[in-house]
């Protein structure tokens, strides 16, 4: 069997149509499937050492959310450092990526593989993989036929790449995804309410305003100003991050602006403050709402008139400062109360974003789990992660009050359990590695519809749903017991006494 002049004219007439990228790679790949015969095929986006999937067929849906590092994949680095087809013999030692990520074949060892290496102007730019359970799936094809198809897709991925480069309006050297920051983290997700966000991103990412970053508790904040700093002109110089919630008032503003030597008790030294740090880049002021309002004028004056004046000092000091700043309270409500001051409101908020919560997120639950589940693999040494059937449902279901966070944190439990019973490394995790019943879901009528106590066990009762209650508000602020606190409306120090004698702690 080879590959004729029909099917190779049918590949052309597939990329060359006017479909968006995305869904034309995905048309691609599903005809090259089927073309060669293969169980899987993927088309892979290189930069930074790693493959990011760009179009799946055959393979698990969390494959999309999958970054392979070539450090940790020697199947790929191989196919990296080719300049041509790689086939890999049925019994090499090497291992595949995909090993239990074919859903039809999840038990078995993928036994036939081939890699294709795409590139532009001598550039490594993708490559193509093309998987089989029979160890002699391609031996039809010759090399000269599948280089005919590394070349035409190679033409597509470019072609892709350089309009992408257009629409945003940036250097070659910065064709990379919109959230993809250098220092590794990255925004996965192809959801409407994600997508719409990476073009704001980019939109705001370029300019000088301040930002307003709102949003639930877990849901990327820090990840989405981090794009924003990325994408900015500021790019070369400092992002600063600071916890306005973690600032107890007596240091806030020495935090914020510095203080020199003999200010107050203890000031032993000069102390550069957060805006002078950020000087001609940006500071990211987290939990904003939880500033005092003694210092949000103060904030206000520098963010009117760009300077500065340190506590105990007469002189101020101007500094060019970007400010982005994120919340998961909701300040309108905030500035009716009296309890944020209007005026830095309309400040800050000049371009508002709104992080989606994960259960908005449809099916970016599953790439986001296959995207925890690869970087803990790598982390843990691990030989293969898989997530079953079963487990993909259990999270679809969930409905994840602590948004990312809790989904990355039960990802790594899970795993852990996992590996208990499985010292060789390779994991399948299963939906009773996941302790997600823990938590109720966010409708409070619902669970307070389950408790039908008679007379009685009222007391009992009682403590049940404080303790769900407590449990659920924990994981929806990210097992902050401050936060927690503040939105149960309790004294902390009574919420870890309540929480103490109902067992939660």
């Amino acid at each position: 069997m080879s590959l004729s002049i029909t099917s190779l004219a049918s590949i052309a007439i597939d990329l060359q149509s006017g479909i968006a990228h995305p869904d034309r790679f995905a048309r691609l790949i599903r005809t090259l499937r089927q073309l060669l015969g293969s169980d899987a095929t993927a088309l892979l986006r290189y930069e930074d050492r790693q493959f990011c999937p760009l179009a799946i067929d055959g393979l698990a849906q969390d494959v999309l959310g999958r970054r392979f590092a070539l450090d940790a994949h020697p199947r790929l680095e191989a196919i990296a450092r080719a300049g041509d087809v790689v086939r890999f013999p049925a019994d090499s030692e090497l291992p595949d990526p995909y090993d239990g990520l074919i859903p039809q074949h999840s038990d078995l060892k993928v036994h036939a593989c081939l890699g294709l290496p795409l590139f532009a102007d001598q550039n490594l730019i993708g490559a193509l993989t093309v998987d089989g359970m029979n160890p002699l799936q391609f031996d039809s094809f010759s090399d000269e036929e599948l280089r005919l198809v590394g070349a035409l897709v190679a033409g597509a991925l470019n072609t892709a790449l350089l309009m992408e480069q257009l629409e945003n309006q940036t250097p070659a050297a910065a064709v990379v995804p919109a959230a993809r920051k250098n220092d590794g983290g990255e925004m996965v997700g192809l959801s409407a309410g994600i997508e719409q966000l990476k073009k704001e991103i980019e939109i705001v990412a370029g300019s000088d305003l301040n930002v307003l970053i709102t949003g639930e508790t877990g849901v990327g904040k820090e990840l989405v100003a981090r794009a924003i700093h990325s994408g900015s002109a500021r790019a070369a110089n400092p992002l600063v991050y600071l916890n306005c919630a973690a600032l107890p008032e007596s240091v806030a503003e020495s935090e914020l602006f510095g203080h020199v030597k003999g200010a107050f008790t203890g000031a032993i030294h000069h102390r550069t403050g957060k805006f002078e740090m950020a000087d001609n880049g940006t500071l990211f002021l987290d939990e904003i709402g939880e500033l005092p309002l003694t210092l949000q004028a103060k904030l206000l004056r520098v963010l009117q008139y760009g300077d500065i004046q340190r506590v105990g000092d007469d002189s101020s000091q101007r500094v060019n400062v970007r400010v982005l700043a994120a919340t998961n309270r909701d300040l309108k409500q905030q500035v009716l109360a009296g309890e944020f001051r209007a005026d830095l409101f309309h400040r800050l908020s000049v371009f508002p974003l709104h992080v989606p919560a994960l259960r908005e997120r449809g099916d970016d639950i599953t790439l986001l789990a296959g995207f925890f589940c690869e970087q803990s693999r790598a982390k843990m040494g691990l030989k293969q992660v898989v997530l079953s059937a079963g487990a993909r449902e259990l999270l679809h279901r969930y409905d994840w009050p602590g948004n990312i966070r809790e989904l990355e944190h039960a990802i790594y439990r899970a795993i852990v359990l996992a590996r208990a019973g499985h010292p060789a490394g390779e994991l399948v995790l299963e939906p009773q590695h996941f302790q997600l019943a823990e938590v109720v879901p966010q409708t409070m009528p619902a669970a307070a519809a389950d408790l039908t106590p008679g007379v009685d066990n009222l007391r009992q009762a009682t403590d049940e749903f404080q303790r769900r209650v407590i449990v659920q508000t924990l994981a929806a602020n990210g097992s902050s017991w401050a936060a927690a606190a503040r939105q149960l409306q309790l004294d902390v120090a009574n919420l870890h006494r309540l929480a103490k004698r109902l067992g939660v702690k």
